[in-house]
């Protein structure tokens, strides 16, 4: 594939997700104010919706580290935890998609018993249709019906990351 569109249809735009991220950071900040945040970015879907919406945040105290978690089986393992010490401290996940939740259901117990202050949970798009663990984002940019999208972070096959818009994938 030579370029984020052949095969796809576009779903949204650059500035659709801009003004997407913008809106998280201000449900955030209506409940947290000026409060510092530990933002947690599970790789690798997340690291493009987490620096944008870290840079919403300029005048804020806020930290930001990255996890990687991987199926296993019926399980999950963490192939790459966070570095920083998380006691006490106010942590919102950062995911570009939910999907099942059964990942996300595993970090959030995972980073809870490092005893922060709070876990919350961030998503630029929220796809309740198809969840198989009952997990509730705080934050939500926008609940999709169940289409598989690629852009912003979402791949398909590690194609499709570098994209600026989010595209519905033909399949």
């Amino acid at each position: 594939m030579k370029n984020c569109s052949k095969g796809m249809v576009p779903f949204l735009t650059k500035e659709e997700i801009s003004e997407l991220v913008k809106d998280i950071a201000n449900q955030i900040k209506s409940r947290h104010g000026k409060s510092s945040l530990h933002f947690v970015c599970p790789l690798k879907g997340s690291f493009i919706f987490g620096t944008d919406l870290a840079r919403e945040f300029e005048n804020s105290d806020v930290t930001i580290d990255f996890v990687k978690v991987q199926s296993k089986g019926n399980g999950f393992i963490v192939k790459k935890d966070i570095e920083s010490d998380i006691r006490g401290k106010s942590v919102i996940i950062l995911e570009e998609i939910i999907d099942a939740g059964r990942t996300l259901s595993f970090l959030k117990s995972h980073l809870s018993l490092s005893i922060p202050k709070s876990v919350e949970v961030a998503c630029l798009l929220d796809k309740p249709a198809r969840r198989e663990t009952p997990v509730a984002p705080d934050y939500i940019g926008k609940t999709i019906d169940d289409r598989f999208v690629i852009g912003y972070g979402m791949d398909s096959d590690e194609v499709g990351r570098n994209c600026h818009d989010i595209y519905n994938f033909l399949q």
